[in-house]
């Protein structure tokens, strides 16, 4: 069994791999859907493009969030630096948001056009999204697995930004299929409608997340009641109580007071909370856990 540190190092080289993969991907998107859009003018290529510029940007962000979090604890962060996760995932939302409205006050103001916007070259556009819809369901695969395995909202944000994406390539790729065999341009701007409210829906939902973080509100609660029947169930322990949480980033910090027979030995005791604790950053490695030692009263 990895110990704790072993973990912890496992977590950070795994969510630095899913960052580096985002901002390299995001790269190659902005530079494939910019030359889409130059070549086709369509509106919904525009709104990915806006998009995937977004997403550069913001992982650019959320790399240097993950190698700052990354960083053991100091003397003016005893609790280590982990909130800067939520800080960049509160940003990301507000400009995710920014986009959709963006998005979305173009689409309808193209829908609203006497004469309808006319696309080019649809088939070139057609191949760019094919290439950026598969690129972006490989790197939402990695970064699912790195969320699911270390809790990094930083990841798990990120991947919500790209399959926000998936949506408006798909969208994208259908609006030029209508326009290339039927020549039905409205198509456009319906589809770049549909993936500006996609895109409000996930920045709120990654702004309420890194908020309620950023307000210390506990941890999820499957995650308390499993701590809770390790703690009731270990040897030694008379019962629990005060079993707190808070969240930052990707950690959870854990404070729980334990009852203990008074009459047994210091070092009893201690091996008590030692072994518990350990028990519980093997089950749950993404927690940090402070285990007081009361006596128990009958």
């Amino acid at each position: 069994m990895k110990s704790s540190s072993e973990s912890n190092e496992d977590s950070v080289r795994l969510t630095l791999s899913a960052g580096l993969a985002s901002v390299l991907v995001a790269g190659v998107l902005v530079a494939l859907k910019l030359w889409a859009f130059s070549e086709t003018g369509a509106l919904s290529i525009a709104a990915s493009l806006a998009d995937s510029a977004l997403d550069l940007m913001m992982s650019l962000g959320a790399a240097a969030a993950i190698v700052y979090a990354a960083r053991p604890p100091d003397e003016d962060h005893a609790f280590g630096h982990s909130s800067v996760e939520d800080l960049v995932a509160l940003a990301q939302s507000l400009f995710i948001l920014i986009s959709a409205g963006v998005i979305g006050w173009a689409a309808v103001g193209r829908l609203q056009a006497p004469v309808p916007h006319v696309l080019a070259s649809e088939g070139r556009g057609l191949l760019v999204m094919v290439v950026s819809v598969l690129l972006t369901i490989g790197l939402v695969w990695w970064q699912g697995r790195v969320a699911k395995r270390t809790g990094s909202k930083v990841v798990a944000a990120d991947r919500l930004h790209y399959l926000g994406d998936l949506l408006p390539s798909l969208g994208a790729i259908a609006a030029l299929w209508v326009s290339g065999s039927y020549g039905i341009a409205g198509v456009d701007a319906v589809v770049a409608l549909g993936a500006a409210g996609v895109l409000a829906f996930g920045a709120l939902t990654i702004f309420k997340s890194a908020w309620d973080a950023l307000m210390d509100r506990r941890a999820d609660p499957a995650i308390l009641t499993g701590i809770a029947a390790i703690a009731g169930d270990w040897p030694g322990v008379r019962g629990f109580h005060d079993l707190k949480s808070r969240m930052a980033g990707s950690r959870v910090f854990i404070s729980l007071h334990i009852e203990l027979d008074g009459d047994q030995s210091l070092r009893e005791a201690h091996d008590i909370g030692a072994g518990l604790r350990r028990a519980i950053l093997a089950a749950y490695p993404q927690t940090d856990v402070i285990i007081h030692k009361d006596v128990h009263r009958e």
